[in-house]
């Protein structure tokens, strides 16, 4: 009971924030807008030996040498397909920089407190741990995820690396 009135909570806190939506197969998702940094085309990577598969390598953004994670490889979703309209959602995590590639981004929007609503359990791609909740806009619904909690978590393996580059 206590979980549910945090995931209630947290919705409550989120709501009124600008989230940038964007697709992994056929979800939608949302991030906090202020923790994306710029979207940049799908370019070449350079792959690390003995990196998980999900990390598709690293790029060079400006003389910042980052780790670029493939989401739609992270959750499963079949076999990714790098096209015109796959992007690098480039993400500032507590002070760290991380490339996400998804299939598309759609737009920045805004959410009320009234279009919000808790997490579910329910089989989604990745575990409820990670989603804030569903955000609602007419016909469309966003899978809000805590980007930061995402990409910091200990599957990931990413901070721990990051750390030791």
């Amino acid at each position: 009971m206590a979980e549910i009135q945090s995931n209630v909570a947290q919705a409550n806190e989120i709501a009124g924030h600008e989230y940038l939506a964007f697709k992994l197969g056929t979800e939608e998702y949302g991030i906090d807008i202020l923790k994306v940094q710029e979207i940049r085309g799908y370019e070449a990577v350079t792959r690390i030996a003995n990196a998980p598969e999900f990390i598709k390598g690293v790029i060079n953004l400006r003389g910042i040498i980052i780790p670029v994670v493939d989401m739609r490889i992270k959750f499963n979703l079949g076999d990714p397909v790098y096209d015109q309209f796959t992007v690098v959602i480039i993400l500032n995590i507590n002070g760290r920089i991380v490339g996400m590639v998804v299939d598309s981004v759609s737009d920045v929007t805004t959410l009320t407190p009234e279009q919000v609503k808790p997490a579910p359990e329910m089989g989604t791609a990745f575990s409820t741990d990670y989603m804030i909740g569903l955000g609602t806009i007419d016909e469309r619904m966003l899978i809000l995820v805590n980007i930061d909690k995402l990409m910091s978590s200990p599957e990931m393996g990413l901070m721990d690396q990051l750390a030791a580059a």
